[in-house]
């Protein structure tokens, strides 16, 4: 029973009305992400309907006015085939995801991300001076972004989720995106992924000879969209790039990627596509030696914690199936459907005008769907190179597109729903202009290396 003496809440009484008002406040705020996540599935539902609808128009195209009576056989097949190609290669990444996923299990408990935030905390310390220089986002951004380059996206969206809860503590229209959220938003979506797992897992069951040779190539074509996103959103800001702490890092890393661009551009393209596979792989293995060897030293169970990240790889598998199967199918009759060619075509006719090479036209379709929608971009990956090969100049191609950037749009639904925020303003701008760039020089080194 509570007892009132008519001055103050009797205690029980007192935890009671606030674990009511915790509750009913988290309950906004999952409604609130919901809704926002409702408009970025909203825009998925529109495209995957649109892939059936097309090729329903267009196959009955083809019967009523071509005469063409094998149309809709033709699409109707392709829902049968893809259905099944879609699971097995949800099976065949079964053990390749356990065991890269057990190796970043490794990797996070070793201590990286950490190693990762401290040499990264002092550059986003300069980029956002509105944010006091001990705040807690500091510590949840640089874990986010250090998460991101290591490919561990399930640890990186709750990290960034309280990134920018925290710069919402700082945010004075608590409605509209500040220049702190929309800087560490931009950079997210066009973040450098120094080991794109997804991508190698695969092209190793697409059948690649080397599933790890496009790891260059991704590299620079990744750090061309974050910086591209980051200058974007600094001539916006009037960020002063000319800092000195700042232009240590960013002429840094833009001297590394320079030599290896100037390294690999003079080398003959043989040579060039051997010693990238060459300098990928060592580089991928060192990490996993150097993740076990962070892991000893720290006395953790090694093989503990590689059947733990291997669990999560297996739930993946599994979890993967359904998207594949809806991505794939719609694709698959989008494509039979003839909608595909005629789109593709029409690029290629125009790039013929001015005499221009065309083969990047077939990694296209991923380019599109990037920032639109992640499931979709690798849906097109796949299907790219199940028609062409993951060894063709298309497949590899848009392997480079799929790891240069983010999915924009599901990004800023997730993060800036967590917390509220209806005004964008500029974030998606600056967004899209980084993945425009990221697909750009994707396509060019592209033709660099193996073309």
């Amino acid at each position: 029973m509570l007892h009132y003496d008519g001055m103050s809440p009797e205690p029980h009484h007192a935890n009671i009305v606030d674990i009511f008002i915790c509750h009913r406040f988290a309950v906004v705020k999952f409604m609130e992400i919901i809704r926002r996540l409702r408009t970025a599935y909203f825009m998925l539902n529109i495209i995957w309907l649109s892939f059936f609808f097309i090729a329903f128009l267009c196959a009955a195209y083809r019967l009523f006015i071509l005469g063409d009576t094998t149309a809709f056989n033709d699409i109707t097949l392709a829902t049968f085939t893809l259905s099944k190609t879609a699971f097995e290669i949800a099976l065949g990444l079964t053990g390749v995801l356990c065991f890269w996923m057990g190796i970043m299990k490794i990797g996070e408990k070793s201590g990286f991300i950490e190693l990762l935030t401290r040499f990264l905390s002092p550059l986003l310390k300069r980029l956002m001076s509105e944010v006091p220089a001990n705040h807690p986002a500091f510590g949840a951004m640089v874990m986010n972004l250090s998460a991101n380059m290591l490919g561990l996206d399930n640890a990186a969206t709750p990290l960034g989720i309280r990134a920018m809860q925290h710069l919402q503590t700082l945010n004075p229209l608590k409605d509209t995106a500040s220049n702190a959220q929309i800087l560490f938003l931009v950079i997210n979506t066009s973040a450098v992924t120094l080991f794109p797992l997804t991508i190698f897992t695969y092209r190793a069951q697409m059948g690649a000879a080397d599933p790890t040779d496009v790891f260059i190539p991704i590299l620079i074509a990744t750090y061309a969209s974050t910086m591209a996103g980051l200058i974007a959103v600094a001539s916006v800001q009037k960020i002063k790039l000319y800092d000195p702490i700042i232009l240590a890092y960013l002429g840094g890393f833009s001297a590394l990627v320079a030599g290896i661009l100037m390294y690999f551009s003079g080398l003959e393209q043989i040579a060039m596509q051997q010693q990238s596979a060459l300098v990928s792989n060592f580089i991928i293995f060192t990490l996993i030696i150097v993740f076990m060897a962070g892991a000893l030293r720290k006395r953790i169970n090694v093989y503990e914690s590689f059947i733990e990240g291997a669990k999560d790889g297996f739930q993946t598998a599994v979890m993967i199936i359904p998207y594949l199967v809806a991505m794939l199918v719609a694709i698959g009759v989008f494509r039979a459907s003839g909608a595909l060619d005629i789109a593709l075509n029409g690029v290629r006719s125009f790039l013929s005008v001015f005499s221009l090479d065309d083969r990047f036209v077939d990694a296209l379709p991923t380019a599109f769907m990037k920032p639109l929608s992640g499931s979709g971009a690798r849906a097109m990956m796949i299907e790219t190179m199940q028609i062409h090969g993951a060894d063709s100049f298309a497949g590899r191609l848009s392997s480079i597109v799929q790891g240069s950037t983010e999915t924009t749009f599901y990004v800023l639904a997730v993060y800036f729903g967590a917390v509220g925020i209806k005004k964008a303003r500029y974030a998606v701008a600056c967004g899209l202009f980084a993945d425009f760039v990221g697909i750009i020089v994707a396509i060019c080194i592209a033709y660099l290396f193996f073309a």
